[in-house]
């Protein structure tokens, strides 16, 4: 964590004279603070099983870009609607359901710059996301639960970031999360921003 905040710092300072300089023509225009809406699709898969739902979410970000190279740092809280419920799992009449909750996401990114306007990263790293299960037993209720537990874990992705103005952005991105317990997550996202 130390050394994500070390990276925004650095980058801060080396950012702040590009930005102060007066001008329309942006020679960097992936360089400085960004903040975006999410939205896509999100498919949780457990062992022998899977689910697709909706990602829903916001991010912020720092870029510098040097020359045709971009490397930021970035940030993301997201929700989703993917759950997952089966019937019958330990006895006759009885029901089992996992849910994700929120996703917290921090990483960094690096890309190339093509045609001026356009750019394709990767993206690397850490997630925990929430997962709640609820049981019931259909039947006394003595063995029922509900359950929320944080899944650590890490992300790996790419996508594609298009200048649509002179502040503002979209993007589409895929990416693959792994979380501890045998959890993936597979998430197609497009996304909206402005740069500041």
């Amino acid at each position: 964590m130390r050394k994500y905040i070390l990276a925004a710092l650095v980058a801060g300072s080396i950012a702040a004279p590009a930005m102060a300089q007066p001008g329309t023509d942006n020679p960097t225009p992936y360089t400085g603070f960004r903040v975006e809406g999410l939205v896509g699709w999100d498919r949780l898969k457990v062992p022998g099983d899977h689910a697709d739902g909706v990602l829903y979410g916001a991010g912020v970000g720092y870029d510098i870009q040097t020359g045709g190279l971009v490397l930021g740092v970035e940030g993301e809280a997201a929700g989703s609607t993917t759950d997952q419920c089966a019937t019958s799992v330990s006895v006759t009449g009885d029901r089992l359901c996992a849910k994700l909750g929120r996703d917290l996401y921090i990483g960094g990114r690096i890309g190339a710059v093509v045609g001026g306007r356009t750019l394709l990263y990767a993206k690397g790293g850490y997630t925990n996301a929430r997962v709640r299960l609820t049981y019931t037993d259909g039947a006394t209720g003595v063995n029922n639960f509900n359950l929320g537990a944080n899944k650590d874990g890490w992300r790996i992705g790419g996508g594609v970031e298009q200048s649509v103005g002179t502040r503002t952005f979209v993007k589409a991105e895929y990416r693959y999360s792994t979380y501890s317990g045998n959890i993936d997550k597979h998430q197609a996202v497009v996304g909206f921003g402005f740069r500041f």
